[in-house]
């Protein structure tokens, strides 16, 4: 939990992910057991060996950004030009209170006056106009000024759930894979720019640096919730985007572990679900040949839009569901050896099902007799 608290507090904005990048370096180095890698386009892979020689590698991905305001050019002492990068609507941006995070300097609140949309006849903000305290340095990420990390109830809430969240899991799993392998070797890949077209998993996917095609990916998020995979009611294994469906041999496995754990432990609790509520890098990796599956939990305010207020809020989860999540990932790592592509499990019994009824299967008679027609 203190993981998932101090990641989410983090500012980040799509190609200024530095903060990010700053707190998993320092993660890294306070973890023996763990190797940090990284890409010519600023992707992280840390990565924890395996005890099993030969096992594939199992990869947990997870993105580093978030929706967000990254400063221009101030247009005089008190006003700044700010690109705006991620998919929300322009007309919650507009009247948003928002906070910028410059570099060895003091947080500058500002308010949004103006809204740009990306284009005539869409409804995403794409630059704004902010009244700020101070001048605001160019490249400077701003998110909206909902609050760091904290826990009310049994909730979780942050100006940032998408995607630390699930970076924060991610970083759960290994540190306790830091001090007690897996069979496998296990990695988590933390990669730039979802919000803005999936650019650094595109780029780790044609500039494979930190990936090989054996790998078995996860890729983590923190989805939409939906009426039928609700808040509270466990992690969810996504087999699903708005975009595409994935691996379905890997898919059955994560659930596999699923209900293995839910007989072990009483307070798990998982769900199954394709989740529309967007394209996730899942898809990214499927594309391109790789074993892709994901996991996730579901979202309150997706990208800081509250629905129900038409207005910029916090982002929120329910701390059981985030904390399933991190034992669905130490299970399916700590199982991973077991896995086998093309649902050999399944076609086993399947066979076997197969098996037992075969004998049943004599044509039945026609009922007209000897030389009667049967069929229908």
């Amino acid at each position: 939990m203190d993981i998932l608290t101090a990641l989410c507090s983090v500012p980040t904005a799509p190609f200024v992910e530095g903060r990010v990048v700053a707190f998993v370096e320092e993660f890294v180095r306070a973890r023996k057991g763990l190797r940090l890698s990284r890409d010519d386009d600023g992707n992280l892979l840390i990565e924890a060996r395996g005890t099993q020689r030969g096992a594939a590698r199992w990869v947990f991905t997870a993105h580093m950004d978030h929706p967000g305001f990254v400063a221009r050019a101030m247009t005089d002492d008190r006003t700044l030009a700010a690109d705006f990068r991620g998919a929300v609507l322009a007309s919650y941006v507009l009247g948003s209170k928002v906070r910028f995070f410059p570099d060895g300097a003091a947080e500058i609140r500002g308010t949004v006056t103006d809204v740009v949309a990306q284009a005539k006849g869409t409804p995403w903000a794409k630059s704004a106009t902010i009244a700020v305290a101070r001048p605001v340095p160019p490249n400077a990420p701003g998110m909206f000024d909902q609050g760091v990390g904290r826990v009310k109830g049994k909730r979780f809430y942050s100006r940032v759930c998408d995607d630390l969240a699930g970076a924060a899991a991610a970083l759960a799993m290994i540190d306790e894979l830091a001090r007690k392998p897996a069979p496998s070797p296990v990695a988590v890949l933390l990669t730039r720019v979802e919000e803005a077209g999936f650019i650094g998993a595109i780029a780790a996917v044609l500039k494979p640096r930190l990936l090989t095609k054996d790998d078995r990916i996860v890729a983590i998020e923190t989805s939409a919730e939906q009426p039928y995979a609700p808040q509270g009611k466990g992690a969810i294994i996504r087999i699903g985007d708005r975009t595409s469906v994935f691996n379905s041999s890997l898919s059955y496995f994560m659930t596999q572990q699923a209900e293995a754990l839910k007989k072990r432990d009483a307070a798990f609790a998982y769900q199954r679900a394709l989740m529309p509520g967007g394209t996730c890098e899942a898809t990214v990796y499927d594309v391109w040949g790789y074993h892709a599956g994901s996991i996730c939990v579901a979202l309150g305010n997706y990208h800081n839009m509250d629905r129900a207020k038409e207005a910029i809020g916090p982002e929120y989860i329910d701390l059981a569901d985030w904390a399933n999540m991190v034992k669905l990932f130490l299970r399916v790592a700590r199982q991973g050896h077991a896995y086998e592509p093309g649902h050999v499990e399944l076609r086993k019994r399947l066979e076997k099902r197969f098996k037992a009824s075969a004998r049943l299967l004599a044509p039945p008679k026609g009922r007209g007799g000897a030389g009667g027609q049967a069929g229908s």
